[in-house]
């Protein structure tokens, strides 16, 4: 498999994994780098993706050596130096990346094929304040982590402990990395979102359904299916008898639909004999809907209202659907996806 084709399958579902179910609208600009110490078969030995929200905006990897934009609109309006100066920056840690995982394999005294994760970026927040975030893994686990706030590592093991004792003995550089990471970032995301506004603030409603399935012998699972969504938060929950049932509902991950939506799901298992009513609540980029569950049907279309208390007459089979508000639920993902080997 070509560098780019490994990219396009690993570094998004990074990306993916960490989207909220929630329906506040903030925005991100991560920064994923990674380094492989077997390269083979097509895989490069380095690779590097930056992302808006969950759009690719630009790629480099150690085959092309060249810093590329992914996004139309990014190479529109960057100049032709700022790809060649950064792609001279991305050569150099190219470089580090392989001096540095060289030196994790000694201390762990690992050979063989195994990876080395850098993650970096920040989020603009619906109410106006911002995060940043800085961190490595190896093999797919965290392995120290930057706090701006106290200019300091965070180690997670001991061979962790060593190069956070390196690392923190340059003051001059954790000033930067924090700079970067509140200022340079923020900026940086600010004017992407401009230059893509037309793609990455625009909102696509979901399509929601309802079906059952039988998953073991006299438990029935009944299913809250969302497609065609952008952006990709969301926040779907199962309501018993009215009541909010967190405990007992399991969550899909937010994935790529392929299209440039996504699709999850929330489940809940039911006793088919019981009489309880179970209803899927969703909210999404400011629009309410809610489906009531059925034991006797087998799919089920939705309602939705958009500001207002609507009540749309959808009837299949007798049975109608009532829009209403709730109140919003996070759900965090994860931060890395180990490579396939992992």
């Amino acid at each position: 498999m070509h560098g780019r084709g490994l990219m396009e399958l690993l570094l998004p579902l990074m990306v993916v994994l960490v989207v909220k179910h929630s329906d506040a609208r903030t925005h991100s600009l991560r920064y994923f780098r990674l380094g492989i110490s077997y390269p083979g078969y097509g895989i490069p030995e380095f690779i590097s993706v930056g992302y808006v929200d969950s759009h690719p905006i630009t790629s480099y990897d150690s085959v092309t050596r060249q810093k590329e934009p992914r996004a139309p609109w990014m190479a529109e309006n960057l100049a032709p130096d700022h790809w060649e100066r950064h792609t001279q920056l991305l050569r150099g840690w190219q470089q580090t990346f392989k001096v540095e995982l060289k030196q994790l394999q000694r201390h762990y005294n690992h050979s063989g094929f195994h990876t080395y994760q850098r993650m970096m970026g920040c989020e603009l927040l619906e109410d106006g304040t911002t995060t940043g975030f800085l961190q490595y893994a190896y093999d797919g686990q965290d392995f120290i982590i930057f706090d701006k706030d106290t200019l300091s590592w965070m180690a997670m093991d001991n061979v962790a402990h060593i190069t956070k004792q390196a690392w923190e003995a340059n003051q001059h550089e954790l000033q930067y990395q924090k700079n970067w990471l509140e200022e340079e970032c923020i900026d940086c995301l600010k004017r992407y979102l401009e230059y893509g506004k037309d793609t990455l603030q625009r909102t696509e409603p979901p399509l929601v359904r309802i079906n059952r399935k039988e998953t073991f012998p006299g438990i029935t699972t009944l299913y809250c299916r969302a497609h065609g969504f952008y952006p990709p938060e969301i926040s779907m929950i199962w309501l018993k008898n009215g009541e909010e049932i967190f405990q007992e509902m399991d969550y899909g991950d937010i994935l790529p639909s392929g299209d440039g939506t996504y699709q999850t799901w929330v489940s809940v298992e039911l006793d088919p004999q019981s009489s309880d009513l179970y209803s899927c609540h969703v909210e999404h980029g400011g629009v309410r809907m809610v489906l009531q569950g059925s034991q006797e049907l087998e799919t089920m279309l939705l309602a939705m209202k958009a500001v207002g208390f609507i009540l749309l007459g959808i009837a299949l089979a007798g049975v109608g659907f009532l829009a209403w508000r709730r109140k919003t639920r996070e759900r965090n993902g994860a931060v890395y996806f180990p490579p396939p080997d992992h």
